[in-house]
């Protein structure tokens, strides 16, 4: 059985959360964001753990903060 992390869950609800907001698809956002479609869902299922350079482009990609797309988020 696979254990997700709540870290990588609670960025993922907010990852989802702020693209739903946007009106935009996994696709779009990868797309502004220069990543790859699947690396997208795999952050949004709290699979993924993407680095800090790709936290920041795709808070870009949504137009907000980096603190904004982490709120939330506690280690």
């Amino acid at each position: 059985m696979l254990i997700r992390d709540p870290l990588l869950t609670a960025l993922g609800k907010n990852v989802r959360g702020a693209r739903e907001k946007k009106e935009m698809t996994q696709e779009k956002l990868a797309e502004i964001a220069e990543l790859d479609p699947t690396y997208i869902s795999g952050i949004e299922r709290g699979l993924r753990n993407p680095g800090i350079k790709n936290v920041a482009k795709i808070a870009k990609a949504l137009g907000i903060t980096v603190s904004e797309l982490c709120k939330g988020v506690a280690a």
